[in-house]
């Protein structure tokens, strides 16, 4: 098969969707598929690449470091597009990983050429809005607009103006959609986004889980426990109030944050106030796994935000056990946690006053290993190969 993605973020940038699908990339071509990915060209000086198996569109910078962009979904992409696959092999089926000018553009390709599509949701849009803006229902409004005029002929149709109207408008036209854990593909059916929706997880390369997993966790008793907080430094992801939790508990740990982002400064601010508080900076895939590995306990302190949260389910695969201010997602990891019980500074407070002294103790919670299991990429390309046949061959 000749599969295509089409991301909102070119696929060497960072974070999470694109983690995920440069993996899904090299497991499906170790399956012997072919896979171009479809995104906004990047601006940052030094993240250039000459990979064949991109197909970079003109885009716009949009962030301050140049490292994140967007394509304008219309004619003159649409036009680059089909000059450039008139050289490439047929196209069998469109992915779709994108929620805003990747969903867009995707679909608008597919509906020209007549392509199934399978669409993975990837972003809780309303909360997601609701974290970075207070004027998040306007921007709804707006992207809905923008939606309907966009996809004329697709999901031009599909009314109203919330986060579940956008997700059900890019959805439309789509021969199976898919979600990164069980408790999203539950709202989206449950808000009419689509039917029946098939649930992937995002997985870890086998090779590099296996490797990581071999080296042993420092076991001594004289040490501080090790908490790891690791993502993109915005509101959503509440680096901030974890950072003034761990101020305000005074918690008997060392604390190294690893990410990027605007709230950097504000962190480094805050941090002063422990003195076991290393920021890393942005590290590699690999980097960041043996970090995991290497620590008593992940910190996930997002809340409703995450569709699936990669970095709990990364760090059980790796025996690694969280703190989970996120419901959902502990409802999800089958235990190996502590989980924090509501959103306030005192709750987070308490739990990593805890956690800090189970480790000590020699009393931490385990991961489920069968998570380990299930989260191998290998496992998750093979599932979603079943999607692409059935897509495939309901035609």
């Amino acid at each position: 098969m000749h599969i295509v993605f089409f991301g909102d973020q070119h696929l060497e940038s960072l974070g999470g969707a694109q983690v995920s699908m440069r993996l899904q990339r090299r497991f499906l071509e170790r399956a012997g598929h072919t896979v171009t990915a479809v995104a906004p060209k990047m601006h940052a000086r030094g993240l250039a690449t000459t990979d064949p198996g991109y197909l970079d569109t003109p885009s716009i910078p949009i962030t301050l470091d140049r490292e994140y962009s967007m394509s304008w979904p219309g004619r003159r992409t649409d036009r680059f597009l089909d000059r450039a696959f008139a050289t490439r092999p047929p196209v069998d089926l469109v992915h779709v990983q994108g929620d805003f000018w990747g969903a867009f553009i995707g679909h608008r390709f597919a509906h020209r050429h007549g392509i199934p599509v399978v669409h993975t949701m990837h972003n809780r849009v309303d909360v997601g809005m609701a974290a970075v803006t207070p004027l998040h229902r306007q921007v709804l409004a707006v992207l809905n607009l923008w939606r309907r005029q966009t996809m004329h002929g697709i999901g031009s149709r599909v009314g109203g103006n919330d986060g579940w109207a956008f997700l059900r408008g890019i959805a439309q036209g789509s021969s199976a959609v898919t979600a990164p854990s069980g408790h999203f593909a539950r709202r989206l059916e449950q808000h009419g986004v689509f039917g029946s929706v098939d649930v992937v997880w995002n997985g870890i390369d086998d090779e590099l889980l296996a490797q990581t997993r071999v080296a042993e966790r420092d076991a001594s008793t004289t040490r501080r426990p090790r908490f790891v907080w690791l993502g993109r430094m915005s509101p959503e992801k509440r680096l901030l109030p974890f950072l003034e939790a761990v101020v305000a508990s005074q918690v008997d740990a060392d604390i190294e944050i690893i990410g990027g982002g605007g709230q950097l400064r504000a962190a480094e601010k805050i941090a002063r106030g422990h003195d076991g508080v290393r920021f890393a900076g942005r590290l590699s895939y690999a980097e960041t796994l043996a970090r995991i590995a290497a620590a008593d306990a992940v910190v996930q302190t997002s809340i409703g935000f995450e569709t699936q949260g990669m970095t709990p389910f990364e760090a059980a695969a790796l025996g690694t056990p969280t703190i989970v201010c996120d419901p959902d997602i502990a409802g999800e990891l089958r235990g190996g946690l502590w989980a924090v019980p509501g959103p306030s500074i005192t709750e987070l407070s308490d739990v990593l006053r805890r956690a800090a002294s189970d480790i000590v103790a020699g009393t931490a919670p385990t991961p489920d290993p069968e998570v380990a299991k299930a989260f191998r990429q290998s496992s998750r390309t093979a599932a979603m190969i079943e999607i692409y046949e059935r897509v495939l061959g309901e035609r």
